[in-house]
């Protein structure tokens, strides 16, 4: 197998559930495993700063979610917890993954609860970053992004109006996520208007009109972890609330929590040095009880 030249990762590909799906490898095959899940609107390569950092010791995988990335978009609609954790299932399957770190954000962290829970033989440790219970549901944080949903517009008639975009709604963003964003969110079609990459029709149905028989409490998921469990918590998420975030930890003694300063939802974006060194200093606490 090639070697890493860069910190972009090397693109693979494998069909899961009939789908086609693109994830990005970093590092070894015979070093610790990482796998990272990304959130509703956002894609693999949004953890290449990190990955890069942890290639030389780590194997990271950062999975592209069905209707993201380079993966294909489902003509079904099924944008939903279900369909996510069934996708990480076979992918956790297919490339034979066991005592492996989870790592999710927001929607990708609650596939990381549900998983982990149903599944402690293989999942050594969990990151969360910045989801609870609930905060897909109601709040002020959800609602905030049924409405930035709802309103997304098409396509941009250039990059610099998407580039706008992205900083109007995500005002704590760094330079070089803003950047990234652009890269793998957006690309130009035949006439140069800049058109998403993502599902954004199927995703906003999903979204806006949920089916309440696939919404999935995750109360009873975080009280069944039993590997060790960080949740990161922006300081300025309006998405996971502080007594929600503290009430998981009084509810399950395993999960540990930290707040990252002047962070918004987005915390590996908005503050990637500390989500950085949270994230590897929970990976050495972590090593030395395995």
């Amino acid at each position: 197998m090639a070697a890493d030249t860069t910190s972009g990762g090397r693109d693979r590909f494998l069909t899961l559930n009939g789908l086609r799906a693109h994830y990005v490898e970093w590092g070894d095959e015979d070093r610790p495993v990482i796998v990272m899940l990304h959130g509703l609107r956002s894609y693999a390569r949004t953890f290449e700063p990190l990955a890069g950092r942890l290639k030389d010791r780590y194997r990271v995988l950062a999975l592209d979610a069905r209707g993201r990335g380079d993966s294909d978009w489902d003509p079904n609609g099924a944008y939903h917890t279900e369909s996510y954790v069934s996708d990480l299932e076979q992918f956790t399957d297919r490339l034979s993954l066991d005592g492996f770190v989870l790592l999710g954000h927001s929607m990708g962290g609650a596939t990381t609860y549900v998983y982990a829970a149903r599944h402690p033989e293989r999942v050594r440790a969990a990151v969360v970053e910045d989801i609870g219970p609930g905060s897909s549901l109601s709040g002020a944080g959800a609602e905030r992004i049924r409405r930035e949903v709802a309103k997304t517009p098409r396509d941009f008639p250039d990059r610099e109006a998407a580039r706008r975009y992205w900083r109007s709604i995500r005002p704590h963003i760094s330079e070089e996520a803003l950047d990234s964003r652009l890269r793998h969110t957006l690309a130009p079609d035949e006439q140069g208007r800049w058109r998403w990459k993502f599902d954004l029709a199927g995703i906003a149905a999903a979204r806006l009109d949920p089916d309440p028989a696939r919404q999935v409490d995750l109360w009873p998921y975080v009280e069944a972890l039993r590997c060790p469990t960080l949740v990161v918590r922006g300081g300025e998420s309006d998405f996971l609330p502080a007594a929600t975030a503290v009430a998981m930890t009084l509810r399950n003694p395993r999960i540990r929590l930290v707040d990252v300063p002047g962070a918004g939802h987005y915390v590996h974006d908005d503050a990637p040095e500390p989500f950085q060194h949270h994230f590897t200093r929970f990976l050495r606490s972590a090593e030395a009880v395995r």
